[in-house]
């Protein structure tokens, strides 16, 4: 399990250097073997943490088995992916800018590029607002979860994506970013059009967003390469 407790800690502090993690705010699980998963610790950085603090939990209870810190408060919502995908051994919550911003505006997300329907599904759904850490809030999520959704928005609280292992959901956190940062792109400029006295100001937040996630497939990318 040791070697499991090492991945988590070298992930976050992965995510942490990409911003999609930010001090102790998102976290992140991964499935030891049928009975068990190990999770980010609550309330610790991440550039802090060590191994011993990651906390590996009994999957069908959430019963902690080890790890010298309390788990994360949405380790529910990481147990709910793990139990009803069993294809599924990572599961990262994070608060990534552009797709965080999606969140907002509380409507699902379709995926209007085909080759990145394997990768996200055809559509993202929006789980409902509660609580974070709640049961609310992993029962909202469990009600949406499908065997071909890999990536969930959740209003006003981030995202969830899941897949068979670490570098894939690691592509799929970035897909969803260049995906939400395409979408955000077209509403700011549709909103916009026919307005000349903010093009100064539109064109410097475009300039932001296409900054904002540099490591991605810019959008002029992916139109070019649906058409």
């Amino acid at each position: 399990m040791n070697q499991v407790q090492e991945r988590i800690v070298e992930l976050s502090q992965r995510l942490s250097q990409r911003g999609f993690f930010a001090a102790t705010g998102g976290n992140l699980a991964l499935r030891v073997d049928a009975l068990h998963i190990a999770v980010t610790p609550s309330a610790t950085d991440y550039f802090t943490m060590r191994a011993d603090d990651v906390c590996v939990l009994r999957l069908k209870d959430l019963v902690q088995i080890s790890g010298e810190r309390a788990p994360s408060v949405e380790s529910g919502l990481h147990a709910k992916i793990l139990r009803n995908r069993p294809d599924v051994n990572c599961s990262i919550h994070t608060h990534q800018p552009l797709a965080s911003a999606c969140t907002l505006l509380g409507k699902p997300l379709e995926v209007g590029y085909p080759q990145l329907w394997k990768s996200l599904g055809q559509r993202i759904p929006l789980v409902g607002y509660a609580p974070s850490g709640t049961g609310w809030l992993a029962s909202k999520l469990e009600r949406a979860i499908r065997s071909d959704q890999n990536a969930y928005l959740m209003r006003n609280h981030g995202v969830l994506c899941c897949g068979p292992d670490i570098d894939t959901t690691l592509d799929r956190l970035e897909d969803l970013e260049t995906l939400c940062r395409d979408h955000l792109l077209k509403q700011i400029k549709a909103h916009t059009r026919g307005r000349p006295e903010s093009r100064a100001a539109v064109a410097r937040l475009i300039d932001a967003l296409t900054l904002a996630s540099s490591a991605a497939v810019s959008p002029q990318n992916l139109s070019e390469t649906q058409s």
